[in-house]
């Protein structure tokens, strides 16, 4: 199954541990070897750096490393294909504008049935053709229907749009995402997909950094914080680390702004 890793910060942090960790579940030798991506906000655009190949032995993997990636607002994505051909347009994450600001999604499991929903003409279109992008254009619309007029949705108004589009896809099919729309970021759990093909709970875990006075060293999952007092939170399919994470209870939607949970 797929694998997922958003990160919400109160300011630019860089990480770099949790990719590494993250690739390994992507290695050529294992089920998650067709594609990885990276999306790193900046403002209300968003650097995307993905490529439809093993993450494990990547050179571009590398080179984010290298260089580093430095944002508050991060979704990663390894790539195990159950729709759509490995390639560029298939790879998550997937982005799109709307509203002035980049909208990014990310999603693990299947969802059959899901192109039984029609899209809204003239609305946005998948490039690809997975069911993953498919269902991103149909949160797109909802999300262009609820800003009708230019005005600037609550985030209550906005929490209850995402989790009736989430509970819309459960029946379909495991239903784990993220979802960033250059403010929030949204994380719904559900189940995951073991190797035998059975699904359970959870699909998602979750760890916060502990507003404490730390070391300048301190990692949360591979993440340097530093020594600044600011929040920050993680969300991943799997703990990537021995550090106490949290189960996402199944059909619970997550709403994080600047590294603080707002709404379950």
């Amino acid at each position: 199954m797929c694998e997922l890793l958003g990160l919400s910060a109160d300011h630019p942090v860089g990480f770099k541990g949790s990719l590494a960790r993250l690739a390994a579940h992507g290695s050529p030798t294992g089920r998650n070897h067709d594609g990885w991506g990276v999306a790193a906000y900046e403002g209300a655009d968003v650097r995307i750096v993905k490529e439809a190949a093993p993450a494990a032995d990547s050179a571009w993997v590398r080179f984010v490393e290298t260089h580093g990636v430095a944002s508050p607002l991060v979704i990663a994505h390894i790539r195990h294909a159950s729709e759509g051909a490995p390639r560029y347009a298939n790879t998550h994450p997937f982005a799109r504008e709307l509203g002035g600001r980049m909208h990014v999604f990310a999603h693990n499991g299947t969802l059959r049935g899901i192109r039984d929903t029609p899209l809204a003409p003239g609305g946005p279109q998948p490039l690809g053709e997975t069911d993953s992008e498919y269902a991103f254009c149909l949160l797109l619309a909802r999300m262009h229907a609820l800003g009708t007029g230019g005005r600037h949705p609550s985030i209550a108004e906005r929490r209850v749009t995402v989790a009736e589009f989430a509970a819309g896809l459960r029946p379909l099919g495991p239903a784990n995402f993220l979802y960033a729309d250059g403010e929030l970021l949204f994380a719904h759990g559900d189940r995951r997909q073991g190797d035998d093909g059975r699904t359970s709970a959870p699909g998602l875990h979750f760890i916060e950094r502990p507003e404490l006075p730390t070391d300048p060293s301190w990692l949360v999952s591979g993440v340097r914080l530093g020594s600044r007092l600011e929040p920050a939170a993680i969300v991943a399919s799997v703990p990537l680390t021995e550090e106490p994470w949290h189960p996402v209870r199944e059909g619970e939607l997550m709403v994080l702004s600047r590294g603080r949970l707002l709404a379950e």
